[in-house]
């Protein structure tokens, strides 16, 4: 088959080659999925980067789709054939989804309704299941007002609409007009330039002083210092899945006083309860079409590097999605 995989740790253009490699073939429990798409995601770059590898050769990607063609022992043949979306594919394993096939427990190929491009299956793994994990810790969301930090990434689009459906308030922040205009097609009515604005004073003007319920964030490291602001309200809730910083310091007495949550996790390891449900649902809005899913550049299975280079830099518009 043809694969894209590094040896070592790197720049995109330095360390990844795409070749052949031999088929892998199912296992009991597992199935092969004869792969469409592949999603690159902010992970998959660091992986590539810094990351210790796992195994002599490493696929990367964890996010993709494509059709189940072989079934090992112990899988109902009924899913031969099934259209299927990843999750976890590359996590803790050293073959991910850039590569013709991939071979995978039978769970970690989720049905892909008719309908759903596999573009868009391609975004479900690690942008649609970190969103929806986001806005179901933020418990019931009717009538309250949520802060998207980074409404316009890939899980960001997909938080705000989430907020949206569960009846909320979305306000976003964006680096640009350009980008802001992403999360406005999607029903985001107030954003923040945090390049140029002070958000916490912007969230105050928008809320007539009183901050936002919750807080849905993909970098700790720039939303803690806004808490002593009074960017959230008294009992609010900060939900975070990212931070551009390992280490982060905080003002307690806000905390204290105000009586904040703070609610940390990883897509990776979802308590399976957490899982079945984001499966399920998200399964459930596929199939009535209630997701807008934000497809930016694509590239083919050799530009690989240009795919990875176009996430690192930031500058596109939408999930960076691999043809293979």
């Amino acid at each position: 088959m043809k694969a894209a995989w590094y040896t070592r740790n790197g720049d995109a253009k330095d360390v990844l080659v795409v070749g052949d490699m031999p088929t892998p073939e199912a296992g009991p429990g597992e199935v092969r999925v004869q792969l469409k798409t592949s999603g690159v995601n902010p992970s998959d770059v660091k992986n590539r980067k810094g990351r210790p590898l796992v195994g002599e050769r490493y696929i990367p990607h964890s996010d993709g789709a494509g059709v189940i063609d072989q079934v090992g022992a112990g899988v109902d043949a009924s899913r031969l054939g099934q259209r299927v979306w990843t999750w976890n594919a590359q996590y803790k394993r050293p073959f991910g989804t850039a590569a013709q096939y991939i071979v995978l427990p039978q769970a970690q190929a989720h049905p892909l309704p008719e309908g759903t491009d596999f573009a868009a299956g391609a975004c479900m793994g690690i942008p649609g299941l970190t969103a929806l994990q986001a806005v179901h810790l933020a418990g019931d969301l009717k009538g309250k007002t949520v802060l998207v930090t980074g409404a316009p990434s890939a899980v960001g689009h997909y938080v705000s609409q989430m907020v949206l459906l569960a009846g909320g308030r979305v306000i976003g922040t964006a680096g640009s007009q350009a980008k802001a205009n992403h999360a406005i097609s999607v029903g985001v009515t107030d954003w923040i330039n945090y390049k140029t604005e002070s958000v916490p004073d912007r969230v105050k003007s928008l809320t007539n002083g009183k901050g936002v319920d919750a807080i849905i964030d993909m970098d700790f490291s720039t939303t803690a210092k806004w808490l002593p602001e009074g960017v959230l309200a008294p009992q609010g809730q900060l939900i975070c899945y990212g931070s551009n910083a390992a280490e982060t310091s905080l003002s307690f007495r806000p905390l204290l006083i105000n009586a904040y949550q703070l609610k940390f996790f990883i897509v990776y390891e979802l308590e399976a309860a957490d899982r079945a449900r984001c499966l399920a649902q998200l399964n459930e809005w596929l199939t009535q079409k209630k997701l807008v899913h934000g497809i930016g550049p694509r590239f083919s299975l050799d530009q690989i590097a240009q795919a990875h280079e176009c996430v690192e830099a930031g500058r596109d518009i939408g999930n960076v999605v691999i043809d293979i």
